[in-house]
């Protein structure tokens, strides 16, 4: 009698490959029983197809290095043994903030799949991030773990896509620090007729800048090739080398394309060793931090045809900023909290791409392109009288700002609870008269502050949340939502740390149960970050 040998069916829970490396161990193993059957004298019935179990739905998976405040080299040993995708899904920056057209799950996939090529689009992550990449998309197969991903279960979802960029006008950038404090911290404001209807509290405004003339001078007298030269740029334009400068190169953060290029092109053999050890990141390269004007300063021998350095450097990419208000009160019109930064290093003040073309050189008046980037998983409770604590120091405010004037806007009967801390009260209390407006009628039911240098020993909001400890936990008891916006490698850390502490002490268990808590809390919406 013929035999057929078992097949897993097409509607089973496997990838084509998977179902096919399954037909052939069955194959082969009936195969092997079908000779030893017929040695024996035993009939050989045929066989059909193996039943599909039909398998209740699997738990989410979970991801235990998707979370900012860890380092890197952490959150790689949290996804060691896992398959290729998630452990570069633990490179990437864990912002999910976009800028790279995806998700850190969906970028990492794609790169894995070998449908995105590109290694250096997590902004985040930076050069830390696309050099981890490098590694494991050179790691040979063998040291992949496992010889098969699983099925995939549940697909991440793809983020959600940002709008249309618009030419907004750019209304000016407000000082909010007082005169004599170290920070300038600026309120910035875009209108346009449209943009009230593209946005809501909770997601972020990308901005389209330009990076400062000076230090595109300088480079163009290093290069000494005339500004006007026509050159190819890496956002697929054809520029004259000013403009692409300008307008389509990062400068600030050369990649390590570049810098092998200009390593490549070095006629001094030291100077291209030590230009080689910056671009694989050898611990202590020098110069560290080192923008593109640095390099071609620091290494004079490094010549490099013009269109072929400007092609390997990175794209020019938009900044987010977290907005500061609702559209309900302020239609047509989107505001942000820019924090400027300048800083001296090798004898050459820095500046911020973004934040010193918003505080120093755009135009009152001038159009700035913009687009709005919707939120992935920050946003207020559906259920407007949900209570809420909203936990961010310095520009951390910014979201919270919107969120306040939103509930006012819609009558939402939900308690607010803010924490908010900066440097000095006197100079540094950013929209105090609209904090205190919003507590003085109620909407804000709590307003704590942390004035970090008002007194010798600095304070900061975990320390505030520590201090208010049983009340808070009773507000998480109430069934509050916790949010969280602010630096990701210091305050998120410190914030998540201190409630992870006061759940455990107040609700009398252990801190590894109460941070299970809080990782719950966030799976169900009910603690939310904003961080970068």
């Amino acid at each position: 009698m013929s035999y057929i040998a078992p097949i897993v069916p097409d509607n089973s829970p496997f990838s084509p490959a998977q179902r096919a490396w399954l037909n052939g161990l069955l194959a082969g193993l009936v195969g092997a029983d079908q000779a030893m059957r017929a040695d024996a004298g035993t009939p050989v019935l045929s066989a059909q197809p193996l039943p599909v179990p039909q398998a209740a739905d699997p738990a989410p998976e979970e991801f235990p290095w998707h979370d900012p405040a860890l380092p890197i080299d952490e959150r790689i040993r949290l996804a060691d043994g896992r398959p290729l995708e998630r452990r570069m899904m633990a490179a990437m920056g864990q912002l999910d903030c976009g800028q790279c057209n995806y998700l850190c799950q969906t970028y990492a996939e794609a790169i894995a799949r070998g449908e995105e090529k590109s290694l250096t689009r997590c902004v985040p992550g930076g050069k830390e991030t696309a050099r981890m990449l490098k590694e494991l998309v050179a790691a040979p197969p063998a040291a992949a773990a496992g010889v098969m991903s699983p099925p995939k279960i549940q697909a991440a979802s793809a983020p959600l896509a940002p709008s249309a960029p618009l030419p907004a006008r750019f209304d000016g950038a407000l000082r909010l620090n007082r005169e004599g404090s170290e920070k300038d911290t600026r309120h910035v404001v875009f209108r346009h007729q449209d943009l009230s209807l593209g946005y809501k509290v909770g997601d972020a405004l990308g901005v389209h800048v330009a990076n400062e003339p000076e230090i595109v001078a300088a480079i163009i007298e290093r290069l000494a090739v005339p500004a006007a030269c026509e050159v190819d740029c890496p956002d697929g334009t054809r520029r004259p080398l000013r403009e692409a400068l300008l307008e389509a190169c990062d400068i600030g953060r050369p990649s390590d394309r570049a810098i092998e290029v200009l390593a490549s092109r070095a006629r001094d053999p030291g100077e291209a060793d030590r230009l080689q050890a910056l671009a694989e990141g050898y611990p202590g390269a020098e110069p560290a931090n080192a923008d593109l004007l640095d390099l071609l300063l620091a290494f004079p021998s490094a010549q490099p045809p013009i269109e072929e350095l400007i092609l390997a450097l990175g794209r020019l990419e938009p900044r987010l900023y977290s907005i500061a208000s609702s559209p309900k009160v302020h239609p047509g019109e989107v505001h942000l909290t820019v924090a400027a930064v300048r800083y001296a290093m090798r004898g050459r003040l820095r500046k911020g791409v973004a934040s010193s073309f918003l505080a120093e050189r755009a135009q009152k008046g001038c159009a700035i392109s913009v687009f709005v980037k919707p939120a992935h998983g920050f946003d207020l409770p559906a259920d407007p009288s949900v209570p809420i604590v909203m936990i961010g120091p310095g520009t951390g405010i910014a979201p919270f700002r919107a969120f306040l004037e939103d509930r006012r806007a819609t009558g939402a009967n939900g308690k607010n609870w803010l924490f908010f801390g900066d440097q000095r009260r006197e100079l540094d209390f950013l929209y105090e008269q609209e904090l205190e407006a919003f507590r003085t009628d109620g909407l804000l039911n709590r307003l704590d502050l942390a004035f970090s240098r008002d007194q010798t020993e600095k304070i900061y909001v975990q320390h505030r949340m520590r201090e208010r400890a049983a009340e808070l936990y009773a507000w998480i008891k109430d069934g509050a939502h916790l949010y969280v916006c602010g630096d990701a490698t210091r305050m998120a850390r410190d914030v998540d740390l201190a409630l992870a502490h006061i759940i455990a002490k107040q609700g009398g268990i252990g801190l590894s149960e109460a941070k299970a808590q809080l990782a719950e809390f966030a799976r169900a919406g009910r603690y939310q970050r904003d961080v970068y």
